[in-house]
């Protein structure tokens, strides 16, 4: 019985082992067949996924290059005049026959790969996001068209990788002269193609990339029967309607009396900024200031009375101008392109023209008109722009409420009345200059003082001047300095720059950057558009004024 039973248990132990065995064979069998089946499924998942992902790459690459096209960037970019300039343009129609499509000027270089699919995946993203969200009848084109916008969206490098070669044959010697300062300082004063050749891939007629010829400024009327044939007397302190001898053209000034008033803003005043401060106690003598800033149909008839074809050196003009008996006045000399950018003439307000150029402006003017007319000071501005008030703005309201500045911003529009009847600015103007009857006159009479074009005054700039000055001061002229004092803002400032007491300066060299002349030109400004003047007239002294009076009698 002992050797059945221990037999039995040898059998069992044997019995399981060989179970085991075989459940271990079986095993390795079945994951070698399990193994084998999933190689043959992972080549063919790696093989699918090999043809899915060559399939979306071609379909990307297809689609980039679908993107690309003309007919493509039409869809999204639907400006009016969008087709028609392009096809108007020389990047379409040219000498060599080459045709340059919208990708190769509004993306960096395809060369330069990551720059380009990076630049064109963000200008994708925006415009699908503006075709479907904005309306295109709000948008702005002909700000969009100028030069601030179109040097967002034109690399500079594109335009180097075309044209390799900058001194090609036939080029001027004006063209020479300007590539030549383009090549010495693109990197130091970041200067782009685009800021001379604007209309090179859009024609634009308002934009002419040549010096103004006398022919291109529009005549007068030859009836030399409405031509005035002298300039009109001041017979007593009242506004009088100036008349320019020898032309139909005349303006109005206004009588400002005389006054003491607190120049500057207090702590309190909202968007204030050091240069305004302190407020200070100035006493002015009574003068005439022109009722809007000087129009293009004045400034034309100066120019065309004085101009010089050729460039004049500077330190002959300035020899010339500087004389005291000098009887005829050297003025500009012909600007490049269209000051007016386009906007029209008339008796909107002249624009681009250099503190020099106004200066001379005003000695042409007390020549043919036996005054003295010159540019305010920068107290008579302010005091003529404030008519008596002592508010931020010679109008009722709250800087806060009316400018587009803060955080709140974002989500609520600033209050724009009463500054819109008053004011030309950045929610008015449509990014440009406006003709002088669009605004009210403020309480003295006069037109624009705030907004529309800065103002040259005949200060030179200080930050420090109101400290400088004391507790009061009389007919002050700040006469030291490097820039010049500029007041009133523009049409493209925020409500809180047009404030009464609201300073800045012009800043000569950055205003001249793209000027291709050299040497700089010293009559009109390449780089700044909002910038113009009114004039000043003295008034005479009270013996001058008493035997003019007793002539009129």
């Amino acid at each position: 019985m002992k050797y059945f039973t221990y037999n039995f248990i040898l059998r069992e132990k044997y019995y399981k082992k060989e179970m085991v065995k075989r459940n271990k064979n079986r095993s390795f069998y079945e994951k070698k067949k399990e193994k084998s089946e999933g190689k043959g499924k992972g080549k063919i998942y790696l093989l699918l996924g090999i043809i899915l992902g060559a399939c979306i790459v071609v379909s990307i690459y297809q689609g980039t290059v679908y993107f690309s096209t003309d007919q493509s960037c039409s869809m999204c970019h639907v400006h009016p005049h969008v087709e028609a300039s392009w096809k108007l343009s020389k990047h379409f129609s040219n000498g060599s026959g080459t045709r340059v499509h919208c990708v190769d000027c509004h993306l960096p270089p395809k060369n330069n790969t990551l720059s380009y699919y990076s630049a064109k995946f963000q200008l994708g993203i925006k415009d699908a996001w503006g075709y479907l969200t904005k309306d295109s009848a709000d948008f702005n084109w002909d700000y969009k068209s100028e030069l601030e916008q179109a040097v967002k969206y034109i690399p500079n490098e594109s335009c180097k990788d075309c044209h390799h070669d900058l001194f090609p044959r036939g080029i001027t010697d004006d063209a020479i002269t300007a590539h030549l300062y383009y090549e010495a300082n693109e990197e130091k004063l970041d200067l782009q193609c685009i800021s001379c050749h604007l209309d090179a891939g859009h024609y634009n007629p308002n934009y002419k990339h040549e010096k103004l010829s006398i022919q291109d400024i529009a005549s007068h009327p030859v009836d030399t029967s409405k031509y005035f044939r002298e300039a009109t007397p001041i017979t007593g302190f009242t506004n009088f309607t100036e008349q320019i001898p020898g032309s139909d053209l005349s303006f109005q000034m206004i009588a400002i009396p005389g006054g003491t008033f607190q120049m500057g803003s207090p702590d309190t005043e909202p968007f204030r900024k050091d240069d305004e401060g302190p407020v200070h106690s100035v006493t002015l003598s009574p003068f005439y200031m022109s009722e809007i800033e000087v129009p293009w149909d004045l400034y034309w008839w100066f120019y065309s009375k004085t101009m010089s074809e050729g460039r004049t050196p500077p330190e002959n003009v300035f020899a010339n101008n500087s004389r005291p008996d000098v009887d005829a006045v050297s003025g500009p000399t012909p600007p490049f392109g269209f000051p007016d950018q386009g906007w029209g003439s008339g008796q909107r307000p002249a624009i681009t023209m250099t503190h020099y150029g106004a200066e001379t402006f005003c000695q042409w003017l007390s020549l043919v008109t036996g005054k003295k007319y010159r540019l305010p000071t920068e107290a008579e501005w302010e005091y003529a722009a404030r008519g008596g008030t002592e508010t931020p703005y010679f109008f009722a309201g709250d800087p806060k409420k009316f400018s587009n500045e803060g955080f709140w911003r974002k989500f609520f529009e600033a209050d724009k009345e009463p500054v819109s009847s008053h004011v030309i600015y950045i929610n008015n103007s449509k990014n440009k200059t406006q003709l002088p009857n669009a605004v009210k006159a403020n309480p003295f009479g006069l037109k624009n003082m705030l907004g529309n074009v800065m103002e040259y005054c005949a200060d030179k700039y200080d930050p420090q001047t109101y400290g400088k000055a004391g507790a009061s001061s009389t007919d002050p002229l700040i006469i030291e300095g490097k820039e010049y004092v500029v007041r009133g803002g523009n049409y493209v400032s925020d409500a809180a720059d047009i404030r009464c007491a609201a300073r800045d300066y012009t800043r000569h060299e950055a205003w001249l950057k793209t000027d291709p002349q050299q040497p700089k030109s010293i009559w009109w400004y390449s780089d700044i558009r909002g910038i113009g003047f009114r004039v000043v007239c003295e008034t005479p002294p009270p013996n001058s004024l008493k035997e003019e009076l007793e002539q009129h009698d």
